[in-house]
């Protein structure tokens, strides 16, 4: 393990500052203490050239005996695998938590100073958007720094897939998904909630193991481009004419105009010429019209 974190900081070649450690994948206070303490002492050496320590973990794994010990080897962020806020998706989908751990365990990982992340699954069995969006709202209330969302994708083999295959669950389309996602991405940065993560990286394993799902390797951008597309259109609603000024951050210009123009040749079609003006001082999602 030392050599491994060594090899990957001589890797960076740059100014670790703002380089975390992260032990993701599984339920980091979860697992066998003993080997848990091993790997948080294999950091030791080279915490200090580094920001901290990042881990996720369960709702259910959280209480202050553990908080104590990770905070003694400077952890600094703790992100719990939510996923739900609402108690019959998470007991249907066998969570084995429910939303007041959530609830308590956030208020406890801030009281003791720890940055907080939340992650989110969309679409799972016994979900809707309606309830999606309600479990958003629920994160947002728990103020957490950043939060990450994942829309559902049913892996071969798994009890998710059985009752996919028993036409027992069904999951979102690509465009529920986007449109969804599109929303709770601009709920949480209207809430100073950073996203930090929207869907699955992608692999050939993923795709390979996958039956029907929303999954799409720019998940996010299609997302992104959703939002444009959406707030031009509320923007115009209420005026006259079709040759429009909009004003948009120049760093957003890809967003605004979506993959391949999408977002563009679409407008055209609804019979909007468009002149594309910048204006920086925009927020990234931000744009107005003259």
């Amino acid at each position: 393990m030392k050599n491994t974190i060594e090899k990957a900081i001589g890797d960076l070649k740059q100014n670790t500052a703002n380089t975390e450690i992260a032990f993701f994948g599984g339920s980091f206070t979860a697992i066998d203490r003993e080997y848990m303490l091993s790997l948080l002492d294999a950091t030791k050496p080279y915490i200090d050239k580094l920001k901290g320590i990042r881990i996720s973990t369960r709702p259910d794994y959280i209480d202050d005996e553990i908080l104590s010990v990770l905070k003694s080897y400077n952890v600094t962020s703790i992100e719990l695998g939510a996923q739900s806020m609402d108690d019959t998706v998470l007991k249907a989908n066998e969570r084995g938590h429910s939303s007041d751990d959530v609830v308590i365990s956030s208020n406890k990982i801030k009281k003791y100073g720890f940055s907080l992340g939340l992650q989110m699954m969309t679409g799972l069995y016994m979900s809707t958007p309606e309830k999606d969006l309600l479990t958003a709202k629920k994160f947002i209330d728990l103020q957490p720094d950043t939060v990450r969302i994942y829309p559902t994708v049913v892996m071969k083999n798994t009890r998710l897939a059985d009752l996919y295959l028993e036409n027992r669950y069904r999951p979102y389309t690509l465009d529920t998904s986007v449109d969804l996602c599109s929303k709770l991405i601009t709920l949480f940065e209207s809430n100073n909630i950073a996203v930090i993560r929207l869907g699955l990286h992608y692999s050939d394993s993923l795709v390979s193991n996958s039956l029907e799902s929303g999954y799409h390797p720019a998940f996010k951008e299609l997302c992104e481009n959703k939002i444009f597309y959406d707030k031009f259109l509320e923007s115009v609603k209420n005026t006259d004419g079709k040759i429009t000024d909009v004003y948009i951050n120049e760093k957003s210009l890809s967003k605004f105009l979506g993959q391949k123009k999408s977002n563009l040749n679409k407008l055209k079609e609804l019979g909007y010429e468009i002149k594309i003006n910048f204006d920086n001082t925009l927020a990234k999602y931000d744009l107005y019209i003259k």
